[in-house]
This record gives structure tokens, sequence and C-alpha cells, in this order.
């Protein structure tokens, strides 16, 4: 056997090189099985992570809306007169009770509006409820001299049972601060799951709960979970979710085997958790190891047949196909391999050459690909506008529409909607300066009146760069920004700049307040944020938009048009950029 091997070099190339070909495709095999677990697990984690955030938003929404009502609830004069009398007025009570009434109407997550007096037994209810031996109303004891908000508990109406989480916080005397009521405003907790299913968290396998300060369960897709303590079912999870913060982690161990994704809700110390099944990655993984054995298997067989066929004739241009591929450099196209002859081994330098110029061109169209899903993202991101400000304004033009007959509601309606209108564009993604400028007037008009008196905005633009067109939507951000933290945060009236001038051949823009401005820690967090690739970071409204703002920049006109940030304590906030100036849009 020896003899025969060593007599032939083809024969002894050929096993040879067989051998060597079969053990790296081995490795590789179940290098490339490992890490496609590892990102199916991390891809899980991610969009987990992504659900239990757009499942915060909504329910933030719902809890700032409770909470502005209760204030709005406990400062209306018509309240304040009917709780501060000495005996239960029944018209007056009627007339509050329908005006509740229609404010629990207009909000499906509303389950009950509810008014207890001091002074007199006359509670004044939105829902009809019978008594249940398990909760006593209102739910917070007369003793607390703080809102709070309640764990979920039971109630029982016409349509049967339904769970509520309520807000409870005392009324005071607007004129002497001395205890004339509470308020309890019940959300439905349907209400708050509904949807949850659908977000198809772990593909349709995994669970979210909402999780009390103090471990209860308030809010589950299980309702049979609902008001139990996670310290008692499940205590590794209620430890887990104790450190600060977000984040994921491993529990149990074996078939109980899952992964933990929990995300905090700040204004009630709440927190999200979502829990997805072990097995799901045994599914997925199982598939990926029998494709990945499948194609190391092929390849093998491949491999082995081909050296034995063509090792003789392979010898010489291997040589010179190792020593082009040695200098493969993967920012340069693979160097021109020349062949002399038609036969296999001239086909095979044709089919190098070809795999060369097909890589490059995979190269083009990844990052052309790259390219419009970025301009994809960052569209879906300018349609959304800006939720907080769209509902900070509609709930305004809500409440003064419902409490006055005021004229400021056609303004604030106008203006809106020609922010909307400009906004949009039509679909283009550039616009003339003027255009951009008119876009900040109506926000600034929009802004004024939510809050008279809180601030002005001066304009200084070069009347020759009216008419040149820039990318839209690379202003509003920056005046929101400063309006927000920079202005209201100040005391008295604040002024905001907007300067654009012509310098050489590029448009200098510059938003300049007077506000309260930043910490040197806090500056150098914002810069950092503008360029950093962590999503999980930006968590604060005001830095994201200012790193959406700089993305788009980047993107559209190069590094030399990102933003530059300058704050001092005291002194405001300076927000600059510089683009090329364009006759007409790309």
């Amino acid at each position: 056997m020896g003899r025969w091997l060593t007599s032939s070099l083809q024969r002894k190339l050929s096993i040879v090189i067989t051998a060597s070909m079969i053990v790296p495709l081995l490795a590789l095999g179940l290098f490339a099985f490992l890490i496609s677990s590892r990102i199916t697990e991390q891809k899980t984690k991610l969009s987990g992570m992504d659900t239990l955030k757009q499942v915060e938003a909504n329910l933030r929404y719902m809890l700032q809306d409770a909470e502005t009502l209760s204030i709005f609830l406990i400062g209306e004069r018509d309240i304040q007169q009917y709780l501060s009398s000495d005996e239960d007025d029944v018209q007056e009570r009627v007339d509050i009770l329908g005006r509740m009434t229609n404010l629990a109407a207009s909000k499906k997550y509303i389950a009950n509006i509810a008014i207890y007096p001091e002074r007199f037994d006359a509670a004044l209810s939105t829902a009809t409820w019978y008594e249940s031996s398990n909760v006593t109303y209102p739910p917070a004891p007369r003793g607390d001299d703080v809102k709070a908000w309640t764990g979920v508990y039971p109630v029982q109406n016409y349509a049967g049972i339904q769970n509520v989480i309520t807000l409870v916080r005392p009324i005071r005397s607007i004129h002497d601060y001395r205890p004339i009521g509470w308020l309890a405003i019940s959300l439905d907790e349907k209400a708050i799951s509904k949807g949850w299913a659908a977000l198809g968290l772990g593909m349709g396998e995994g669970r979210l709960e909402l999780i009390g300060p103090t471990g209860e369960i308030l809010s589950s897709m299980d309702k049979s979970r609902l008001g139990q303590s996670l310290e008692k079912i499940e205590p590794e999870v209620h430890t887990l979710i104790q450190q600060e913060g977000s984040g994921t982690a491993t529990y149990d161990s074996g078939d109980e085997k899952r992964t933990l994704l929990y995300y905090p809700e700040l204004l009630t110390d709440w927190t999200l958790t979502g829990t997805v099944p072990y097995d799901q990655y045994k599914s997925e993984n199982g598939y990926i190891l029998i494709l990945t054995a499948v194609a190391v298997t092929l390849s093998a067989a491949i491999s082995a047949g081909l050296v034995w066929f063509t090792v003789r004739r392979v010898t010489k241009p291997l040589r010179v196909l190792t020593k082009h591929l040695s200098r493969m450099d993967p920012d340069r196209p693979l160097p021109l391999f020349l062949s002399e002859s038609d036969d296999e081994i001239g086909k095979l330098g044709e089919s190098y050459n070809l795999l060369g110029a097909h890589i490059e061109r995979l190269k083009e169209e990844v990052i052309r690909g790259e390219v419009r899903k970025k301009e994809a993202d960052l569209r879906a991101l300018q349609a959304q506008i800006n939720p907080h400000f769209l509902y900070n304004t509609l709930s305004s033009i809500h409440w003064i529409a419902l409490m006055s007959e005021e004229k400021r509601i056609a303004e604030m309606v106008e203006g809106l909607s020609d922010f909307l209108r400009i906004s949009l564009n039509q679909g283009r993604d550039y616009c003339p300066v003027g255009q951009e400028i008119a876009h900040i007037r109506h926000y600034v008009r929009v802004q004024s009146i939510r809050f008279p008196d809180k601030f002005a905005v001066h304009y200084i633009v070069d009347p020759a760069l009216e008419q040149r067109m820039m990318l839209k939507l690379l202003l509003q951000p920056l005046v929101e920004n400063a309006m927000i933290h920079g202005i209201q945060p100040k005391a008295g009236t604040g002024t905001i700049t907007i300067m654009i001038r012509q310098e050489q051949e590029r448009m200098n823009v510059l938003v300049l307040d007077d506000g309260v401005g930043m910490e040197l820690d806090r500056l150098e967090h914002v810069r950092s944020n503008l360029v950093s690739l962590d999503e999980e970071e930006h968590h604060d409204s005001s830095g994201y938009g200012l790193r959406n703002v700089n993305e788009r920049l980047l993107l559209h006109y190069g590094a030399e048009a990102q933003l530059e940030v300058d704050s001092r304590v005291g002194g405001g906030t300076r927000i600059s950029f510089s683009i090329p100036i364009l006759e007409e849009s790309p």
C-alpha cells in the first residue's frame, strides 16, 4: 500500500490534498453552524427588545394621558366648587358626571373615572361596578397624601369581570390646599395588552408581561397570571429584572431554559418583560445543522473527484493561483489570472476571473442596497415626523376644543396642517431654503400657541439663498431641540436665532439659543452619540433627533457636512453645519 501510494505523485497528491480539504471543510461547517446559531439567538434578542420598546412607547402614551387627564380634572373649576361645598348638589353632580363620561368614552383604554368627595357620601363614577370583596373604593388609603398606581384587580360590571389598574390621587382645594376628595382613573388591562400577541415575540412563542415595582404581574398575555407575585412563581426572573436599565438574560436549564428580555417604564417604575423558550432556537439550529452537513458533504465529495481528475494539470497553475490569492486584498479587485490553454485549467482561470468580477459587482450591489435601505429608514422616520410633537399638539387642540371656544384652535390647526404639508413635500427629499424656513415658521407658530411668551425666533437668511435647494427637514429637529432642552428649562423668555449665509461655494447653517446650555460631560455624550453605531445608547429624544439629522447630512453631503455642537452652562447652545450650494435637487 505504501509503495502504491509513493510510486505515483498523482495518487499521493490526490489523497493528501483531498484529506487536507475535508478537515477544513468540517471545521468551516462547524464554525458556520456555531456562528449561525449565535446570530439566530442575537437576532431574536434584538427583535424582542425592539418589540418591548414599541410596547413601552404605547404604554407610556396611555400613562401620560391618564396623568394629564387627572391634573385637568383636579384643577377644573366646577369640580373644585362641587367638592368644596358642604352638601351634594344633584344638578351640579349630574353635569360633572356627564363631562367625565364624555372624557372616558373618548379614550378606549380608560375603564372608569371616579371622584370621591371628602365631605359627603356621593361618589361620581362613569362606570357601574358591582361591589367586590377584592378591592376597597377608593383603592388608595384615605391617609395617603400622594398619587399612586394600584396593582391589577378585578371588577364586575354588566359585561362580566374586568381587570383594571387605577391611578389614585388626592384632590385639594386650590384656595387653601385642604383635602376635598379623591380622584381615581382606571385603565383597562385588556386595552393595555391589546395587540401584544400580534407582535409575534419569539416567532409567536414568546410571552409579554408588565411587572409592577413590587413584582406583581399587572398585565400579561396569559390572563391566569394576572395579580400573581413574580417573586413567588419565578423568583429568578424577579431577581434579574431588579437590575437597572434594560437587558437580556438566560435562566433555568434543560427543557425549561428560556431567554428573558426586560425594559423599564420610567414613569411608574414598572418593567416590561418578554420570555422566549429556548426550544425555538433548537428547531432553527437543527435546520441550519442539516444544511451545513449537506453542504460540507457535497463539497468534500466534489473536491475529492476534482482533485483526482485534475491534479496533474492543476499543479503548476495552482502555484499561480495561490500567489494571486496570497496577495488578495479585500479592498481591491482579485488579480487577473492569465491562462495560455483552453483546457480545464484555462477554464478554471476564466472562472476565477469571472468570480473576481462577480465579487466586485456584488460588492457594489451590497453598497447600493445598504444606501437604499438607510434612505428608506430615514424616509420612514421623516414620515412619522415626531410622535411627541404630534401627540402634544393634538392633545392641546383636544383640550382647547373641549373646554373653551377660542379662535386659537383654528390657528393651531392651520399651522399644523401647513407644517405637515411641507413636511411631506410630495415625497421629494429636497426643497428650497425658503420653503424650509416657511416650514420652521409654521412649527414655531404652533409651538408659540402651546407656550405663549416663552420664546422668540429670529431669522437671518441671505436672500440669495432662498431659492437654492437643500435637504428637507434638517432645521426642525434642531429648533425643536433648542426649544425643549434649551429654552423650556430656562426661567423667562428665550431667543432662538436661525442664520443661513453663503461662504464661497458652501451654505453655512447655524441654530443658536440662549437657553440653559449643557455641562461638559453632557456635551461630550451628545457629540459621541452623533456618530455612535450602538442603538441601545439612544433613549433620549434630543440625542436621537440630532443623530438622525447628522446621519442624513453624512449620507447626502459627506463627512464635511456633519453637525458641530457647542454649549456652555447658562450661555446657551450652538449647532451648525455646512453643505454645498445646489442649484436644483439631485
